[in-house]
């Protein structure tokens, strides 16, 4: 396979794009204020809030993640989708009310409110440092790809820097309300082409589900498949049938996401991402009202079911016509500095190759431009996020004379050193993992349970202090940087040199289960340090603890509403439509 050429009109399209949704971004920006900067106002409607959350979470990194781990057979990866929806309907239940009715512009503006600055300002900073590291980077190491493919001979250094200018030349002047309503366009446009990608992807292997099912079986037995055979070789589980590598529910050897994984890992991450991550919890606390956010959340969880039909799929595709195709044409160097040859070397090149191979001229320009937008919104999603941190978390409490219009220009600065920090953090990802999903979840796994817990135990125990907070947060960060300082040290070890007996039975626990248990020691830790510290203010506990008095007054006055517009009844519709997507793929 040589180098990609995109055709004339390919390229005037994209151009044609990006001016286009830069113009349109900061035409839409609101800045008279913090709250029309940082919030857009608070005035988005449910369908806004909706298509905004799922837009920035299925961005070009979750593009490029979910067709390479299918691509390896771990299509089980749509565990982190569809769970989202439980999630979602969870966090619209017991958070979302509590979060609206504090007027807060930031997670961690919560947490002091329910006990104290110090924890405030610890999660903020780990906040900042997970959006420069996850998403912001993420998204910039997948923009560097396609354009690396796209455009050779340009420096990596160069194209990130490209992207994260572009990504910034709305952000900065328009604040919040840019980002979402050019989030609205991209989220469209993003879904347009992945459903034309599956349709032409199913014209070149040529049959349907049925064939491509029975396919796949054959693949798998004629053991052909790199990632299915180095899995068996190692003693994992490695399907043998089409029916195995669609199923959810994976063996406990399953390398990727064991059953275990599934029930307790994955219910973490998905809490801390959609209800305590800044990055996605701004676009809800933009609502126009409670029922608005509710209706957002839960639209965007129905957003995320179809995505196994038209972002896992293709990748599966790919296995089957493009699992021998020669790629070392492309010149892409991996983390080794070795060349790719095939797409079992690199698989996070899966999504790019078959955008390339299988899209005519004209349709592929609008495709491509759509995925390096949806990097722009993920990108430009967590620059705003991460600068409502710095600024309403830090600056404004530094100088609390500060007026608006000033808090704002502290924001704008605020992006510009995110851009420069997360630009230089996108070499290292492919060090840590070749995997970007498993990047993603991995940095995640160490990030999340210490906030999960606080956030828990703060909403429905009274007796939680700040105290408690505060100790179990530190106690979990320890925890994690001991955590990663084993693995790098595994990690470095000459090859067939083991390390200590305890080492290699911590670092061999699996990062889903680890997460998990984090989480339960950091529970512990805060319950202990708050059973001994003293108790909570009736202030921080009655406004900000969830209690069944709240229940029986909500029940009142949903009481109202018709029944289409009640936020239970139509989550209840959702988990019934859940659960016949997954129990087909169980």
């Amino acid at each position: 396979m040589d180098q990609f050429q995109l055709s004339g009109l390919d390229i005037g399209i994209m151009l044609a794009y990006a001016v286009l949704i830069i113009g349109y971004g900061i035409y839409h920006g609101k800045r008279d204020s913090s709250e029309d900067y940082f919030l857009a106002g608070r005035g988005m409607t449910w369908p806004i809030v909706g298509i905004a959350l799922f837009s920035a979470n299925i961005s070009s990194s979750t593009l490029i993640g979910l067709a390479g781990d299918a691509y390896k057979t771990n299509i089980h990866v749509y565990n982190y989708e569809w769970f989202a929806v439980v999630v979602l309907i969870f966090f619209a239940i017991f958070f979302l009310p509590f979060y609206l009715k504090s007027g807060v512009y930031t997670m961690p503006e919560f947490l002091e409110k329910r006990y104290d600055r110090k924890s405030r300002y610890y999660f903020s900073f780990i906040t900042i440092v997970g959006n420069v590291m996850v998403d912001t980077a993420a998204g910039l190491y997948v923009g560097s790809i396609v354009l690396k493919l796209l455009f050779p001979a340009l420096p990596s250094w160069q194209i990130i820097l490209m992207l994260a200018i572009a990504a910034a030349a709305y952000t900065i002047p328009g604040g919040l309300n840019s980002v979402i309503q050019t989030e609205v366009i991209q989220a469209i446009l993003l879904v347009i082409g992945s459903c034309l990608l599956t349709y032409f992807a199913f014209q070149e292997f040529g049959g349907g589900w049925g064939d491509m099912m029975a396919a796949l079986t054959e693949r798998l037995q004629s053991g052909s498949v790199a990632s299915v055979e180095a899995a068996r070789a190692a003693g994992h589980f490695a399907p043998s049938t089409a029916e195995e590598a669609f199923s959810l529910v994976r063996p406990g050897n399953d390398e990727f996401m064991p059953w275990y994984g599934l029930l307790t890992g994955v219910p973490l991450l998905g809490f801390y991402f959609w209800a305590n991550n800044q990055f996605m919890v701004q676009r809800v606390l933009g609502a126009r009202d409670l029922n608005h956010g509710r209706w957002g959340a839960l639209f965007a969880g129905l957003l995320k079911l179809p995505v196994i039909f038209i972002m896992v799929v293709p990748g599966v595709l790919a296995l089957l016509v493009y699992n021998d195709l020669d790629i070392s044409g492309l010149n892409y160097i991996t983390a080794d500095g070795t060349p790719c040859q095939d797409l079992s070397e690199c698989a996070n090149l899966t999504y790019p190759v078959l955008l390339m191979q299988l899209l005519p001229s004209g349709i592929l320009g609008l495709v491509v431009a759509g995925l390096l937008a949806a990097m722009m919104s993920s990108v430009s999603a967590t620059f705003n996020s991460a600068s409502t941190l710095i600024t309403m978390d830090f600056v404004r409490n530094i100088k609390p004379d500060m007026t608006s219009k000033q808090l704002v220009r502290a924001g704008q600065i605020a992006t510009i050193i995110l851009v420069v920090l997360a630009a230089a953090w996108v070499p290292f990802i492919e060090k840590v993992s070749d995997s970007l999903w498993q990047y993603l979840q991995l940095v995640i796994s160490y990030t999340a349970p210490p906030a999960v817990a606080t956030f828990v135990l703060g909403l429905f125990w009274k007796r939680a202090s700040a105290r408690g907070s505060i100790v179990s947060l530190l106690f979990g960060f320890v925890f994690a940087v001991i955590m990663l300082i084993l693995k790098v040290y595994v990690g470095g070890l000459p090859e067939g040199e083991a390390p200590a007996g305890w080492i290699a039975a911590l670092t061999d626990i699996h990062f889903l289960t680890m997460a998990f248990i984090m989480w339960i020691l950091c529970l512990i830790v805060h319950a202990l340090v708050s059973l001994s510290s003293p108790a909570p203010t009736e202030e921080q506990v009655n406004s900000l603890t969830w209690n069944r008095r709240l229940f029986r007054e909500e029940t009142e006055e949903l009481r109202s509403l018709p029944w289409y517009q009640n936020y239970r009844y139509l989550a209840i519709i959702l988990l019934l439509i859940t659960s016949v997507v997954v129990g087909y793929f169980w």
